[in-house]
């Protein structure tokens, strides 16, 4: 029997891509396990995998064809001698990705034209499936999800389906009046068009850069974070001379094996030992409850061509500084070349963004979402100080920035996790401890 091919989910975040080559031909007789054509997500471009046999008979879409939906037919396969111009009324997915991937959670069809009809209530109170992106989305915008058809995997509610969905808040009984501010805000947020904004430089060169898949992303989900996630910030003094003293140090120890630490090692290090000693902080946000960690995975910022990767660091707290300082060698490498998997750049309780190496004092980053925290961290520069004896002398000192998710983490409990990382930087051999 005909079946289609349909658009992968390559990572959980991932709603379309594009079909960036076929790796095979009409007629090509394929077996599982083939490589049969290259995608490219929004992060990376990723082999896809067979896991059905059969001739593949007609290719839907063409290479190169950007923004195809997930679940989108994009080929159709069957056995030899078979007409397979009209295929199987419900299909089976007849490839998987190559690279290992978690559930589609945030993969959806098109959203409908018109307004989804309820889903009917579970009898016995069970939980609504949706992602903690949906659930979020309809809470900021008062919608009921029982009243949300999902059209994801399983009838799952996804990000699409909620953004279409403005004409059914939870409380249809409240006044018009307190529906009002999620309305203006939405009007607020959207702003001009890009008509608009072309008319206002009639007359001006300007040349007009089409977005690629990650830029849009990244637009899209920093938009979201800063929109949706209630900031506050934190910030710290940390004297650098004990740690660069003993980095030197180190380095000179390591020489030998090739190997040798940034000041981004310790403050990876710095960063996981004090989620440790602040465990309530380690966190994130999962729409309508948080997610507390027993490891600490740390996520670093990391600058490409066209946007920027977040690769995990896993147990960041019981790997050495030689380990840590390798994998982040390793994955920042791969990062540029466009080829870590999903798998490498999902996930993490905490963040780290550090722009002092670019020579900025000071700066605050926005919180990548679900993640409780971010660490902004700037150069490190000669300045005078006042010491413990009360006297004037020049210090190294670096400029650090605590961004906060107040829903996961309170006033008290970022300045105890931020005083925990300083006290880390300043007494570095208490790290290897």
């Amino acid at each position: 029997m005909a079946t289609e091919i349909l658009m992968p989910a390559l990572s959980p975040t991932m709603e379309e891509g594009t079909l960036a080559k076929w790796l095979v031909k009409e007629g090509d007789e394929i077996k599982s396990g083939d490589l049969i054509a290259e995608i490219e997500t929004d992060k990376a471009t990723m082999e896809f995998e067979a896991v059905d046999e059969g001739i593949m008979g007609k290719i839907l879409v063409a290479e190169g064809t950007e923004g195809v939906k997930v679940n989108t037919p994009i080929a159709i396969i069957g056995e030899e001698g078979e007409d397979m111009s009209a295929p199987s009324a419900a299909p089976a997915p007849a490839a998987a990705a190559a690279a290992p991937a978690e559930a589609p959670a945030a993969a959806a069809a098109p959203a409908a034209a018109s307004p989804a009809p309820a889903a009917p209530a579970a009898s016995d109170g069970a939980r609504l499936f949706a992602t903690p992106l949906a659930r979020r989305i309809a809470a900021d915008k008062g919608l009921d999800l029982s009243t949300i058809k999902g059209s994801g995997p399983h009838g799952r509610i996804v990000k699409s389906d909620v953004e279409s969905a403005t004409a059914q808040p939870a409380a249809a009984a409240a006044p018009a009046a307190s529906a009002a501010p999620a309305a203006n805000g939405s009007a607020l947020a959207t702003g001009p068009s890009t008509d608009q904004i072309l008319k206002m430089y009639t007359g001006r060169d300007f040349e007009e850069v089409s977005l690629n898949g990650m830029r849009k992303t990244v637009a899209a989900r920093l938009t979201e974070a800063k929109q949706s996630v209630p900031h506050f910030y934190l910030r710290k003094d940390i004297q650098l001379d004990a740690l660069l003293a003993f980095r030197s140090q180190l380095n000179k120890t390591l020489e030998p094996r090739g190997v040798k630490l940034s000041v981004n090692d310790f403050i990876i290090k710095a960063c996981a030992l004090a989620l440790q000693d602040v465990p309530e902080a380690n966190a994130v946000w999962a729409g309508d409850r948080t997610l507390k960690f027993t490891a600490s995975d740390v996520a670093v910022a990391v600058a490409v061509e066209g946007g920027l990767f977040t690769p995990v660091l896993q147990d960041a707290e019981m790997k050495s500084l030689s380990a840590l300082s390798a994998q982040m060698k390793d994955l920042a490498g791969r990062a540029r070349d466009g080829k870590l998997a999903p798998h490498e750049y999902i996930g993490g309780s905490f963040a780290i963004s550090n722009l002092g190496m670019f020579g900025i004092d000071n700066f605050d980053a926005i919180i990548n979402p679900p993640h409780g925290a971010i660490l902004a961290v700037g150069a490190g520069t000669k300045k005078p100080i006042v010491g413990d004896d009360g006297e004037i002398k020049v210090a190294t000192v670096m400029s650090t920035t605590l961004s906060v998710d107040h829903r996961v983490i309170d006033g008290a409990l970022g300045a105890n996790l931020l005083n925990a990382i300083k006290a880390n930087l300043e007494n570095p051999m208490g790290m290897l401890a």
